[in-house]
């Protein structure tokens, strides 16, 4: 068999297997490009009337989600934004919610049952296929490791024989028969597309694996070692409160000093034997060039300090990563070229099954 002939056997068998999952794993991440703008667009809930006044200390809105929900945890308080609502993240009675509030005066405002909002369902279908999340992940991320596979081997059928050819692998012949048309379709845009698809699959690998994650550290940094990035701040169990102020309120107000230019905050409390962290955003419902600080659980006390402009270039690349999975580093116009390039990649894995469909029925009648 000749080199392009086996490359054909790969690509086409290498399809078949992961198909349906890339199909699954491309039409729902186009799915939820916009998620954010179309929840603002039919929930009212989730914007508020801007005040001029400070926000609600996390604290209160976390006595009152225990008021209202006794069974509740309240493990994060996030302010989305001066004309967003504060919301509460945590669970009743297993299941994960969150308790949205007037981030201003604190007045309760709506509860989220996240196991059954349409969106979270998809996320979870796109990244665990609604499987339990250790074999999801990684049928997810076997899937995407042969669709980037795929492309490459897409790239070397397409790539034509003579200069002269190159017009033909380049444009549709919509003039042609229907099977022609689809055939030209998976060729044509397979290859326009591939460039921006491998990052896309790329940085959704590191949602599958730790090693990927790592790896883009690494690259980041070019092989280079920052300790600090890895810095775990220890806890002396044995302090006590000096302040009658609660740690979480010292701990979100300590952020919003270090970053007052910020829009978006969050405190993460994860009980006594583990620091509070604080993370802040500087575009409202935007996940990149996060600084976080870490704080004592009992007294307050600042532990650690790792604003964004002094994390190391593979940590924030490392962040940088839902933003370029999603496109939202680039902002609306991101949102539209990933909300494209995952429809074009669904429809791959279709055009891809009728082409072998047509030439396994062509031989057949033969």
């Amino acid at each position: 068999m000749g080199f392009k002939k086996n490359i054909r056997f790969l690509h086409k068998w290498l399809g078949l297997i992961s198909g349906l999952v890339v199909f699954i794993v491309s039409i729902t991440g186009c799915i939820y490009c916009f998620h954010d703008e179309i929840k603002d667009l039919t929930r009212e809930y989730r914007k508020v009337e801007i005040e001029n006044k400070p926000y609600a200390i996390p604290s209160l809105l976390i006595k009152k989600t225990k008021e209202l929900y006794p069974t509740a945890t309240a493990d994060m308080v996030i302010f989305s934004g001066k004309d967003r609502p504060a919301l509460v993240y945590g669970t009743i009675e297993g299941v994960p919610h969150y308790i949205y509030f007037n981030p201003y005066s604190g007045k309760f405002i709506f509860k989220e049952n996240l196991n059954t909002d349409f969106f979270k369902i998809v996320e979870d279908l796109h990244m665990h296929l609604l499987l339990p999340q250790e074999i999801g992940k990684q049928i997810v991320g076997i899937s995407t490791i042969i669709f980037i596979l795929m492309l490459f081997s897409g790239i070397i059928l397409w790539w034509p024989k003579k200069r002269k050819d190159l017009k033909n692998r380049v444009k549709i012949k919509w003039n042609a028969k229907w099977r022609r048309v689809n055939y030209d379709w998976h060729n044509v845009t397979g290859f326009y597309i591939s460039l921006l698809v491998l990052i896309i699959a790329l940085t959704g690998l590191t949602f599958s694996y730790e090693w990927m994650h790592k790896a883009m550290y690494a690259v980041g940094n070019l092989g280079r070692e920052y300790p600090k990035d890895g810095f775990t701040p220890a806890i002396d169990s044995t302090l006590t409160a000096t302040s009658k102020a609660n740690p979480v309120d010292i701990a979100l107000s300590q952020a919003f000093k270090a970053k007052p230019k910020d829009e978006m905050f969050f405190v993460w409390y994860q009980g006594e034997k583990s620091a509070i962290i604080t993370g802040s955003y500087p575009d409202a419902m935007s996940f990149d060039h996060q600084s976080n600080l870490s704080f004592h659980p009992k007294t307050g006390t600042l532990l650690n300090s790792n604003l964004y402009e002094n994390k190391s270039p593979g940590m924030q690349l490392q962040e940088m990563n839902y933003g370029l999975h999603t496109g939202q580093f680039f902002g609306l116009t991101g949102k539209i070229i990933a909300f494209i390039l995952s429809l074009l990649a669904a429809a791959l894995p279709v055009t891809g099954f009728v082409i072998f469909w047509g030439r396994r029925n062509k031989k057949s009648k033969k």
